[in-house]
């Protein structure tokens, strides 16, 4: 088998590039002492994250507010996700309730 090197190097600048980003937070923060304010406020970040990644897909279709049937579908998965605090429960009662919707409506 013969290594082309310009696909090596393309390999090797793209295990690069995806390997700073996430080092270098790592090491940077490692050897600073966040503040207990700071510690507070990253505790946030991946909720905040999640939150607008949700909110995005469920609100807006095709550039504008929209209240569509995976809004209703994500009320009984959210309640399956309080109760149960189950990520394969509120996956599987997601997708029902999405079926049924998209089956009734």
């Amino acid at each position: 088998m013969e290594i082309r090197w310009d696909v090596f190097l393309m390999i090797v600048g793209a295990s690069i590039v995806t390997l700073i980003p996430r080092v270098l937070p790592l090491v940077l923060l490692s050897r600073i002492q966040i503040p207990e304010w700071g510690m507070r406020w990253l505790n946030f970040v991946p909720v905040a994250v999640m939150a607008a990644l949700i909110g995005q897909e469920l609100l807006v279709q095709d550039g504008k507010l929209s209240l569509g049937v995976e809004v209703i579908a994500a009320l009984p998965a959210f309640a399956a996700s309080v109760l149960t605090r189950s990520l394969l429960a509120t996956v599987i009662v997601g997708m029902l309730a999405m079926m049924a919707l998209r089956f009734f409506w």
